[in-house]
């Protein structure tokens, strides 16, 4: 890739000019960059409550077995979504990340991806991600709500068929969601302190 006089790049594909623009994004410190439908979006990171629900939910996975690698903030790719994503956990078979290319991992090597909405991040966490990891084959998509219009709820997304996924449990925070094979463990929100 060239970039010719400061004017314009000559990237092979559309992607690769999207990766080009998306690693060379400088945002100020505490704020994370993602690339979503093409677009450099700049968030800040959440409240403490926020990083706090993702510690707890983060120990809870690792429980689920040596073989999995749980990751936060790691660079997920949807090529066909024009999409990067730095989901609050990814989970990946153990090693996965040594293949990672770019400094991205591609979203079809995630088997869980967990969100934790925020103010900044709500309406794409609700859709644009939902059927983003949908289309890349991920298995699974947890979504963790606090701003839901019927009440604070986790959302366990799966099944991806076609690009979209079926919801295979919702509940309300405080109760238990329980994700299935191969991580057959049961996430008791009320453990954990609210948002």
């Amino acid at each position: 890739m060239d970039v010719l006089d400061g004017d314009y790049l000559d990237a092979e594909t559309e992607w690769d000019e999207l990766l080009w623009l998306w690693q060379r994004t400088e945002a100020p410190k505490g704020c994370r960059v993602e690339l979503v439908e093409g677009i450099v979006t700049v968030a800040p990171l959440a409240r403490v409550s926020h990083q706090t629900l993702v510690a707890h939910v983060h120990r809870r996975l690792c429980a689920a077995g040596p073989t999995w690698g749980v990751h936060q903030w790691c660079p997920v790719a949807v090529p066909s979504r024009r999409g990067i994503y730095l989901p609050d956990i990814t989970v990946v078979p153990e090693g996965t990340l040594h293949a990672a290319e770019e400094g991205c991992l591609p979203a079809a090597a995630a088997a869980l991806v967990v969100e934790i909405a925020s103010e900044a991040t709500v309406r794409v966490d609700r859709t644009v991600k939902v059927h983003s990891y949908a289309v890349a084959g991920v298995p699974f998509y947890l979504l963790l709500d606090g701003l839901a219009p019927d009440g604070a709820r986790c959302t366990l997304y799966g099944a991806p068929e076609k690009g979209a996924y079926r919801v295979l449990s919702r509940v309300a925070f405080g109760e238990p969601i329980a994700l299935p094979v191969p991580f057959d463990l049961v996430i008791d929100m009320a453990e954990f302190p609210e948002t």
